[in-house]
């Protein structure tokens, strides 16, 4: 078989105790390097930073080499936000505004005022939401 595909006797036995190359041996002990520092972020570093972290940890090697291990293995970065984008066209009011600037009580209950916002997290989306009474207690002096 070996003469059939012109390859030496002697390589083919030095392939079948050792078939990893040095080079392969050397991407193995990196990725493994490179897979502990992105499971250490999170998921969240990119070939880029991947390749800072190893120069702090002394490793030396190309942010290109890191960049191709990576890919090779399906490791990506989450992506970020986007920017926000402009929105245009008229504001569709889908509660009429009944209090009209006029946030004065005299008792507490008479009017609500509600707020929602909501927060990315490591563990999905955190949501807030909030409901105040505009009675503070406090009345100005009248005539």
């Amino acid at each position: 078989m070996c003469h059939v595909l012109r390859v030496q006797r002697s390589g083919f036995y030095a392939w079948l105790k050792q078939p990893l190359s040095g080079r392969a041996r050397e991407s193995e002990r990196l990725f493994q390097l490179i897979r502990e520092f992105y499971l250490a972020s999170g998921g969240s570093y990119g070939s880029p930073r991947i390749y800072k972290d190893l120069m702090e940890f002394g490793e030396i090697c190309g942010e290109k080499r890191v960049a191709r291990l990576m890919r090779g293995h399906g490791l990506k970065a989450l992506r970020g936000y986007r920017k926000p984008r402009k929105r245009f066209g008229d504001p569709s009011i889908l509660v009429p505004n009944r209090l009209e600037q006029q946030f004065m009580f005299s008792s507490p209950g008479q009017a609500w005022a509600t707020d929602i916002t909501y927060n990315r997290t490591y563990e999905g989306w955190l949501y807030l939401a909030v409901v105040l009474t505009c009675f503070s207690g406090w009345l100005p002096a009248g005539p």
